[in-house]
Formats: C-alpha cells, structure tokens, sequence
C-alpha cells in the first residue's frame, strides 16, 4: 500500500477542495460556524466587480500561507521554510455568478494555486519540494476551473475540474480554528525517508507507512450534483471518467450549548486499464470516510474525530484504516480575536506490507541493493501533537505553533540473510506558521 500512500496524503484534499467550495467558507477558518455569515457575505458583495453592463460578478479570494518547520529524525535535523502543502497553499480563486431566472443561477469558478516548496515533497535532501500534483518546481497551477448552474430549490449541477463530493469530506466538519495546522494528512513530514536506529535511512517515507487520512484529496475532471440543505442536512455525488464515483451525506446545526457537525462518504475508483482518473485514490479501491465535530459554546470545549477504511477490490488484499483524534478549547481571551488549545493522536495501519531498502548506502555497507534488506507482513504509524492558534480577526489571519512526534513499527520482519526486528527513529517537529486571508 505504500505505493499509493502519496495519495491518502493529499489528502487533503484536505483542503484544496472542500476548502474552496465557496469563498465565505474559504476564508472562516475559524469555528464561528454561521453567526457572522451576513457580515461576510456583505463583504464579498462589497468587493464584487463590474464592468459595464456585464451581468456576470466577479470577485476574487484567497490567502497566503509559509510556516517554518524544526525538524528532527534522529540522525539529523534542520529548519525549513515552506508552503502548507498542494490543495492548502497560497492561492487566488474568482468566482461569479448571475441569475438566469428567480431562483435560478449560473456561475464559475477557477482557483489558482502559487507554490514554491511543496510541504508535501519535502524530504530531508529537498528543502524545496516541487508541487505533488504537477510535479512543477514552482509556478501557479489550476487547482480548480468549472461552472455551475444552481437551483435554489433542486440544488447545484457542477462541471470541470473540481473536488468530488467526498473530497475532505470527514476534515470539514472541524470548526475548532486548527484545521489548517492540524489534520490527519501528513503535510509537513509525507515525504521524509525513514531512519534506522543504526542510522541507515531508509528508502521508505513516512507517508509509505500507512494509509493515512485523506486518500481522496485531490480536485479532478467530474460532474458533481449538491442538494439544497434541509434542516441541516446535505448530501452530494460526482463522477469522473474512468471511472470514479462518490457521494456523501452532511449535517451541521446546533443542539441547546452545543454546536454539532457530522459528515460521511464513499468513494470507488472502477479502470480495467490501471488508470484512474482520480489521482489520488489507488484504482479498483473504495474508500469510506467519517467525521464528527461537537463543541460547547459557553465554555468553548471541543472534540473532534474522523476514522477512513481503504479497501481493496483485489480480495487478496487487506483494507487498510485511519483512526484520528482531536479535543482542546477555543476561546477570546484577548482582543485579537479566539485563541486555541489542542492536542491530536493519529493512529494508521498498512496490513498488506512491503519491504524497505537502504536509501544512499553502498552494496559494502548493507548487501546488494537489489534485494530487499527488509520484509515486513504489517506496519502502522501513530502521530501525537499539541499546538496553539491565535486568530487576528482585523487581519483575518492565523498564527500557529504546534509540536508533532511520529513513530512506526513493523510485524512479521525478515531481514536478508536472517530473521531479526527493525527498529527505527521517531522523527519530530515544531513548526510556526501563518495565513492570511483576502
């Protein structure tokens, strides 16, 4: 499963997507839920630019995000100055609309994405890692290009280049501010070789370990229907060629103190050719993701949870799973604006195995490099961290300070030559960052 690891990271999806579904949500990347959606809609309407007698608006979003990142992975360490990842970087989207009749509207969207170090592909050789999803060292990519037609009450039809209706599905119900820093794809580490207790590094990165939550991440070419909400109840499904196709089912509302928010989806990837025609998700796969948010308003207290299941059509092969957990407090404690509190615990599990080599070493040092120098039957990983984010609502920024450690362990290990453990080194990190909105 390690091959396609990469995938479940983007995860992402986490964000490109659902993120940007429309720039009111975009830019609240606090918990507020709805209680300032009239000020902000004003404010877009502010913003909105016309030209003559154009009927079509046009307004334009986004944010700018970098964080610098200490890291360790027990056998050598540095700082990095990076972007927070494909689908969560630096971008600019233009949306618009117009009404066609009463009721009735159609509308556009394109979302550019501006990296110059992909936290993503970052590994402990590449302190500037080229873009996950074009492979580009630098430059501005399309994250997202479609128009859409909308029915206030049958709903919205969505075509272009997009995210799928279950795209970050199980992230977006967190309304606790610390989305963006804390979440379970492995932004900041996906990509980093894994080290040896005898200091070897290995082949095999981190994000290889396991399956780790969001494995379909990523905006693709597909056609998306979203229903109207009915008492706080969603639900959404798209499809692409070659064949993808998913849905999802979504709530969000609030119970006496108590703010509430759940969502779940499936998606499966379907090719006799070998090529899906979503990039993140393995083919002939169906994933299955969950999430759930509660907060209580008057004291501020939160817990928020999310489990996936990647299972594999090839009934020789075991599903693999993602467990992650998330509680803190979110209060105003000063004028800037809600500070919040957390610690996370992520837990994920490859139970089809693999086999790691030695990365860089010569056939002196570790055997031939053409052999494998381990087997294993079973791995998984577990990730736990505490952060701090600081909202600054006359700058619509945040500011972050968080602390991570990752471990893994393997079963079932065969070393060349013999049978014997492998043992290897946590690697950590403390990372401040930023971003601002637009």
């Amino acid at each position: 499963m390690s091959k396609y690891s990469l995938s479940a990271l983007v995860a992402a999806g986490l964000l490109a997507g659902g993120m940007s579904v429309n720039s009111a949500s975009a830019a609240d990347l606090g918990g507020n839920c709805c209680a300032d959606l009239e000020e902000r809609i004003a404010e877009l309407e502010a913003t909105t630019a016309r030209k003559g007698n154009r009927k079509v608006s046009l307004t334009v979003s986004g944010w700018v995000g970098q964080q610098v990142t200490w890291w360790d992975d027990g056998g050598q360490s540095n700082v990095y100055v990076t972007d927070l990842g494909s689908t969560l970087a630096s971008h600019v989207k233009f949306t618009g609309q117009a009404q066609i009749l009463p009721g009735w509207t159609a509308g556009y969207v394109l979302h550019l994405e501006a990296i110059g170090s992909d936290s993503l592909t970052t590994t402990q050789g590449v302190p500037d890692g080229p873009n996950l999803l074009t492979g580009s060292a630098n430059g501005v990519s399309t994250l997202q290009s479609f128009w859409f037609i909308k029915s206030d009450q049958l709903g919205k039809v969505s075509v272009g280049k997009q995210s799928q209706a279950s795209d970050n599905t199980a992230i977006l119900v967190d309304g606790s501010g610390s989305l963006v820093p804390a979440n379970w794809v492995p932004f900041d580490f996906n990509s980093f070789f894994i080290r040896q207790k005898n200091g070897v590094l290995t082949d095999t990165t981190w994000g290889g370990v396991g399956t780790w939550g969001d494995v379909n991440g990523a905006p693709t070419n597909s056609v998306r229907y979203d229903s109207p909400s009915f008492g706080g109840f969603s639900v959404s499904a798209s499809w692409g060629e070659d064949d993808f196709w998913d849905v999802a089912a979504r709530y969000a509302g609030e119970w006496a103190d108590f703010k509430v928010a759940a969502a779940a989806a499936y998606s499966q990837t379907n090719s006799s050719s070998g090529n899906s025609a979503n990039v993140l998700q393995p083919f002939d796969t169906g994933y299955f993701q969950v999430g759930a948010y509660v907060e209580h308003m008057p004291t501020g207290l939160f817990a928020y949870g999310a489990y996936g299941n990647l299972n594999f059509h090839d009934s020789s092969a075991s599903s693999n799973q993602t467990w992650y957990g998330k509680a803190g407090i979110r209060q105003r404690w000063n004028p800037l604006g809600h500070t919040v509190l957390y610690g996370e615990y992520e837990h994920v599990e490859n139970r089809n195995g693999g086999s790691i080599y030695a990365n860089g070493t010569t056939p002196e040092e570790v055997g031939d490099p053409d052999n494998p120098l381990y087997t294993y039957g079973r791995a998984s990983a577990r990730l736990w961290g505490a952060g701090v984010v600081q909202e600054i609502d006359s700058a619509a920024m945040s500011l972050w300070l968080k602390y991570r450690n990752i471990d893994a362990s393997f079963k079932n290990v065969e070393i060349e030559g013999g049978d014997g453990g492998l043992a290897t080194d946590n690697i950590q990190e403390v990372t401040f960052g930023a971003l601002i909105n637009f």
